[in-house]
């Protein structure tokens, strides 16, 4: 090898120190809007495992993407309901709430300042019969009338 001929140091293995690639996230290899690196570096650093494959933060990044989606989807729906533009804690609740599979998953979890689900017993709701009962006897007609026979 002739001295002028040399490879320069940091050429990344292109001889002659071509130009240089612009570098491709994996994130944007992989079509997602999650960090892929970051979530291996923290399936790393968790300790999770002894070792990471490469495939592993890829689909990890994937299924978190799908849940927020879903999530922030249905919690924009809830505001629209509420004619809100802007989605508040409360909306989060509602679509987690109302959703079975998401409500099966986040079963556990307390959202703050999320609320409760608007709900009544039955059975502390006034009775029906009580207000049909009060306005037949109000009118003279209909209690003068015999039932109709099946």
């Amino acid at each position: 090898m002739e001295i002028g001929s040399k490879v320069k140091k940091g050429a990344g293995g292109r001889k002659g120190g071509g130009p240089k690639k612009k570098p491709v996230s994996r994130s944007v290899k992989a079509g997602l809007q999650f960090p892929v690196g970051r979530i291996g570096r923290f399936l790393k650093k968790g300790r999770y495992s002894q070792r990471v494959g490469t495939g592993a933060p890829v689909y990890m990044a994937a299924v978190l993407e799908y849940l927020a989606a879903e999530v922030l989807e249905l919690a924009g729906n809830a505001a629209r309901d509420n004619k809100k533009n802007r989605i508040i804690p409360r909306h989060v609740l509602l679509a987690v709430r109302n959703d079975e599979e998401l409500g099966k998953l986040l079963a556990g979890v307390t959202i703050a300042y999320g609320g409760v689900l608007p709900n009544i017993n039955p059975v502390l709701l006034p009775k029906k019969s009580e207000k049909v009962a009060a306005k037949e006897s109000k009118s003279p007609t209909k209690a003068t009338k015999s039932p109709k026979k099946a």
